[in-house]
Protein backbone atom coordinates (compact mmCIF):
# COMPACT_ATOMS: atom_id res chain seq x y z
CA UNK A 1 0.00 0.00 0.00
CA UNK A 2 0.98 3.76 -1.11
CA UNK A 3 2.20 6.04 2.14
CA UNK A 4 -0.09 8.57 0.35
CA UNK A 5 -2.96 7.69 -2.02
CA UNK A 6 -5.50 10.01 -3.67
CA UNK A 7 -8.73 8.76 -5.11
CA UNK A 8 -11.06 10.45 -7.25
CA UNK A 9 -10.20 13.55 -6.09
CA UNK A 10 -12.46 16.51 -7.22
CA UNK A 11 -11.15 20.09 -6.52
CA UNK A 12 -12.59 23.74 -7.15
CA UNK A 13 -10.99 26.89 -7.14
CA UNK A 14 -13.43 29.91 -6.82
CA UNK A 15 -16.20 28.34 -8.49
CA UNK A 16 -13.98 26.62 -10.96
CA UNK A 17 -13.44 22.87 -11.20
CA UNK A 18 -10.11 22.07 -11.39
CA UNK A 19 -9.59 18.21 -10.54
CA UNK A 20 -11.73 16.23 -12.04
CA UNK A 21 -11.19 12.70 -10.52
CA UNK A 22 -7.58 12.40 -9.98
CA UNK A 23 -6.13 8.66 -9.12
CA UNK A 24 -2.74 8.70 -7.89
CA UNK A 25 -0.36 6.52 -5.42
CA UNK A 26 3.03 8.14 -4.27
CA UNK A 27 5.10 5.87 -2.33
CA UNK A 28 8.24 6.08 0.41
CA UNK A 29 11.26 5.22 -0.95
CA UNK A 30 9.96 6.15 -4.65
CA UNK A 31 10.92 9.12 -6.56
CA UNK A 32 7.51 10.15 -8.70
CA UNK A 33 7.33 12.53 -11.42
CA UNK A 34 4.27 14.16 -12.06
CA UNK A 35 4.64 16.19 -15.40
CA UNK A 36 1.59 17.65 -17.77
CA UNK A 37 1.31 20.80 -19.74
CA UNK A 38 0.26 25.07 -18.24
CA UNK A 39 -2.76 24.66 -16.91
CA UNK A 40 -3.49 20.88 -16.25
CA UNK A 41 -3.67 21.44 -12.42
CA UNK A 42 -0.78 20.26 -10.81
CA UNK A 43 -0.02 23.23 -8.95
CA UNK A 44 -3.69 22.74 -7.40
CA UNK A 45 -3.13 19.15 -6.58
CA UNK A 46 -0.17 19.77 -4.92
CA UNK A 47 -1.94 22.48 -2.92
CA UNK A 48 -4.93 19.94 -2.46
CA UNK A 49 -2.48 17.09 -0.95
CA UNK A 50 -1.41 19.85 1.77
CA UNK A 51 -4.64 21.40 2.82
CA UNK A 52 -4.78 24.97 1.03
CA UNK A 53 -7.83 26.23 2.54
CA UNK A 54 -8.53 28.36 -0.60
CA UNK A 55 -9.70 25.27 -2.58
CA UNK A 56 -12.82 22.83 -2.49
CA UNK A 57 -12.95 19.31 -2.09
CA UNK A 58 -16.11 18.34 -3.65
CA UNK A 59 -15.73 14.52 -3.73
CA UNK A 60 -13.01 11.69 -3.20
CA UNK A 61 -10.37 11.16 -0.85
CA UNK A 62 -7.00 12.11 0.24
CA UNK A 63 -5.29 9.27 2.51
CA UNK A 64 -1.93 9.24 4.08
CA UNK A 65 -0.61 6.33 5.91
CA UNK A 66 -4.19 5.23 6.24
CA UNK A 67 -5.32 7.76 7.72
CA UNK A 68 -8.11 10.08 5.74
CA UNK A 69 -6.44 13.80 5.52
CA UNK A 70 -8.94 15.03 3.15
CA UNK A 71 -10.59 17.20 5.40
CA UNK A 72 -7.29 18.05 7.98
CA UNK A 73 -5.32 21.07 8.61
CA UNK A 74 -2.39 21.87 6.96
CA UNK A 75 -0.19 21.72 10.24
CA UNK A 76 -1.75 18.38 11.01
CA UNK A 77 -0.48 16.77 7.36
CA UNK A 78 2.73 18.30 7.98
CA UNK A 79 3.26 17.19 11.16
CA UNK A 80 2.09 13.66 10.34
CA UNK A 81 5.19 14.22 8.02
CA UNK A 82 4.03 15.76 4.53
CA UNK A 83 6.29 18.63 3.24
CA UNK A 84 5.84 20.93 0.31
CA UNK A 85 8.68 23.12 -1.40
CA UNK A 86 6.98 25.92 -2.71
CA UNK A 87 7.58 27.59 -6.66
CA UNK A 88 7.72 30.82 -5.23
CA UNK A 89 8.50 30.36 -1.46
CA UNK A 90 7.43 34.06 0.26
CA UNK A 91 10.02 36.09 2.45
CA UNK A 92 9.74 37.15 5.69
CA UNK A 93 11.94 40.40 6.86
CA UNK A 94 13.35 40.78 9.99
CA UNK A 95 12.60 36.99 11.16
CA UNK A 96 16.31 35.09 10.91
CA UNK A 97 16.44 31.93 9.41
CA UNK A 98 18.18 30.55 12.64
CA UNK A 99 14.52 31.62 14.45
CA UNK A 100 12.24 30.08 11.74
CA UNK A 101 14.48 26.97 11.94
CA UNK A 102 13.72 26.87 15.68
CA UNK A 103 10.10 27.43 15.07
CA UNK A 104 9.16 24.50 12.82
CA UNK A 105 11.26 22.13 14.67
CA UNK A 106 9.38 23.07 17.76
CA UNK A 107 5.97 22.42 16.25
CA UNK A 108 7.05 19.32 15.45
CA UNK A 109 7.81 18.37 18.79
CA UNK A 110 4.76 19.93 20.20
CA UNK A 111 3.07 17.80 17.96
CA UNK A 112 4.89 14.84 19.30
CA UNK A 113 4.39 15.69 23.39
CA UNK A 114 8.09 16.75 23.75
CA UNK A 115 9.55 19.61 24.89
CA UNK A 116 11.13 22.60 23.16
CA UNK A 117 14.81 21.54 21.80
CA UNK A 118 17.25 23.28 23.69
CA UNK A 119 19.16 26.49 22.21
CA UNK A 120 22.71 24.23 22.17
CA UNK A 121 20.87 21.15 20.75
CA UNK A 122 19.50 23.30 18.06
CA UNK A 123 22.47 25.01 17.29
CA UNK A 124 23.89 21.45 16.73
CA UNK A 125 20.79 20.34 14.95
CA UNK A 126 21.14 23.38 12.69
CA UNK A 127 24.55 22.84 12.04
CA UNK A 128 24.80 19.54 10.89
CA UNK A 129 21.43 20.27 8.51
CA UNK A 130 23.89 22.74 7.13
CA UNK A 131 26.31 20.82 6.43
CA UNK A 132 24.42 18.06 4.35
CA UNK A 133 22.71 20.64 2.73
CA UNK A 134 25.89 22.20 1.63
CA UNK A 135 24.58 25.92 3.18
CA UNK A 136 27.39 28.52 4.45
CA UNK A 137 26.78 29.24 8.15
CA UNK A 138 26.14 32.76 8.07
CA UNK A 139 22.99 31.74 6.24
CA UNK A 140 20.97 31.19 9.41
CA UNK A 141 21.48 34.81 10.90
CA UNK A 142 19.65 36.44 7.30
CA UNK A 143 16.26 37.01 6.91
CA UNK A 144 13.87 34.17 5.72
CA UNK A 145 14.03 34.66 1.94
CA UNK A 146 14.83 38.39 1.97
CA UNK A 147 17.12 38.95 -0.77
CA UNK A 148 17.89 35.40 -1.14
CA UNK A 149 18.95 34.70 -5.26
CA UNK A 150 16.81 31.17 -6.44
CA UNK A 151 19.30 28.97 -5.76
CA UNK A 152 19.62 30.16 -1.97
CA UNK A 153 15.57 29.86 -1.49
CA UNK A 154 15.97 26.24 -3.24
CA UNK A 155 18.79 25.67 -0.38
CA UNK A 156 16.69 27.18 2.08
CA UNK A 157 13.68 24.72 1.20
CA UNK A 158 16.41 21.70 1.21
CA UNK A 159 17.45 23.01 4.57
CA UNK A 160 13.95 22.21 6.18
CA UNK A 161 13.79 19.09 4.46
CA UNK A 162 16.49 17.98 5.99
CA UNK A 163 15.34 18.99 9.45
CA UNK A 164 11.78 17.99 9.13
CA UNK A 165 12.61 14.87 7.71
CA UNK A 166 9.03 14.13 5.77
CA UNK A 167 8.02 10.82 4.93
CA UNK A 168 6.68 12.04 1.50
CA UNK A 169 8.12 15.51 0.21
CA UNK A 170 5.79 17.89 -2.51
CA UNK A 171 8.41 19.49 -4.64
CA UNK A 172 5.80 22.04 -6.45
CA UNK A 173 7.65 23.38 -9.69
CA UNK A 174 10.99 23.45 -7.92
CA UNK A 175 12.52 24.15 -10.97
CA UNK A 176 10.18 26.64 -12.69
CA UNK A 177 12.53 29.91 -13.46
CA UNK A 178 16.10 28.67 -12.34
CA UNK A 179 19.18 29.03 -14.10
CA UNK A 180 21.65 25.66 -14.00
CA UNK A 181 23.41 26.43 -11.16
CA UNK A 182 20.03 26.55 -9.16
CA UNK A 183 18.44 23.49 -10.97
CA UNK A 184 21.59 21.50 -9.94
CA UNK A 185 20.88 22.41 -5.90
CA UNK A 186 17.67 20.94 -6.13
CA UNK A 187 18.71 18.17 -8.08
CA UNK A 188 21.39 17.45 -6.19
CA UNK A 189 19.17 17.21 -2.57
CA UNK A 190 16.54 14.99 -3.98
CA UNK A 191 18.91 12.31 -5.23
CA UNK A 192 20.93 13.02 -2.00
CA UNK A 193 17.58 12.75 0.99
CA UNK A 194 15.47 10.79 -1.56
CA UNK A 195 15.71 6.88 -0.31
CA UNK A 196 14.51 4.32 2.03
CA UNK A 197 12.58 6.96 4.42
CA UNK A 198 11.57 9.50 2.42
CA UNK A 199 9.33 9.43 -0.93
CA UNK A 200 9.23 12.54 -3.22
CA UNK A 201 6.91 14.05 -5.87
CA UNK A 202 8.27 16.07 -8.29
CA UNK A 203 5.76 18.83 -9.91
CA UNK A 204 6.93 20.13 -13.36
CA UNK A 205 6.33 20.63 -16.69
CA UNK A 206 9.95 20.77 -17.72
CA UNK A 207 12.06 17.76 -18.64
CA UNK A 208 15.60 19.15 -17.55
CA UNK A 209 15.38 18.64 -13.62
CA UNK A 210 14.77 14.75 -14.79
CA UNK A 211 17.91 14.71 -16.57
CA UNK A 212 19.84 15.26 -12.84
CA UNK A 213 17.04 13.06 -11.17
CA UNK A 214 15.69 9.79 -12.62
CA UNK A 215 12.30 8.95 -11.07
CA UNK A 216 11.26 5.70 -10.67
CA UNK A 217 7.39 6.47 -11.90
CA UNK A 218 6.10 9.33 -14.09
CA UNK A 219 2.82 10.11 -14.02
CA UNK A 220 1.55 12.98 -16.84
CA UNK A 221 -1.61 15.64 -15.91
CA UNK A 222 -4.14 16.24 -18.41
CA UNK A 223 -7.38 18.73 -17.60
CA UNK A 224 -7.45 17.68 -13.99
CA UNK A 225 -6.56 13.93 -14.10
CA UNK A 226 -3.91 11.75 -14.42
CA UNK A 227 -4.17 10.46 -18.19
CA UNK A 228 -0.66 8.28 -18.35
CA UNK A 229 1.53 6.26 -16.24
CA UNK A 230 5.15 4.97 -16.76
CA UNK A 231 8.29 4.53 -15.49
CA UNK A 232 11.56 6.98 -16.78
CA UNK A 233 11.10 6.30 -20.22
CA UNK A 234 7.91 8.02 -20.54
CA UNK A 235 10.21 11.31 -20.00
CA UNK A 236 11.19 10.53 -23.05
CA UNK A 237 8.69 10.50 -24.85
CA UNK A 238 7.36 13.13 -24.05
CA UNK A 239 10.62 15.55 -24.71
CA UNK A 240 10.81 13.95 -28.24
CA UNK A 241 6.74 14.40 -29.15
CA UNK A 242 5.48 17.14 -26.70
CA UNK A 243 2.25 16.88 -25.22
CA UNK A 244 0.16 17.10 -28.17
CA UNK A 245 0.17 13.63 -28.57
CA UNK A 246 -1.72 13.36 -24.94
CA UNK A 247 -3.78 16.25 -26.17
CA UNK A 248 -4.74 13.85 -28.96
CA UNK A 249 -4.73 9.85 -26.98
CA UNK A 250 -7.46 12.01 -24.72
CA UNK A 251 -9.51 13.16 -27.07
CA UNK A 252 -9.82 10.01 -29.02
CA UNK A 253 -10.47 7.80 -25.92
CA UNK A 254 -13.11 10.33 -24.90
CA UNK A 255 -14.78 10.26 -28.66
CA UNK A 256 -14.66 6.55 -28.37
Amino acid sequence: MAELEIRNLHVKVEDKQILKGLDLDVEKGKVHALMGPNGSGKSTLANAIMGHPALEVTEGSITFKGEDITEADPNVRSQAGLFMAFQYPVAIPGVSVSKYLRMIINAQREARGEEQIKIKDFAKVAQEAMALANIPKDFSSRYLNDGFSGGEKKRMELLQLVLLRPEIAVLDETDSGLDIDALRVVAEGVNKFAGPDMGVLIITHYQRILHMVKPDFVHVMFEGRIVKEGGPELVGVLEEKGYGWIREEVGAGASA
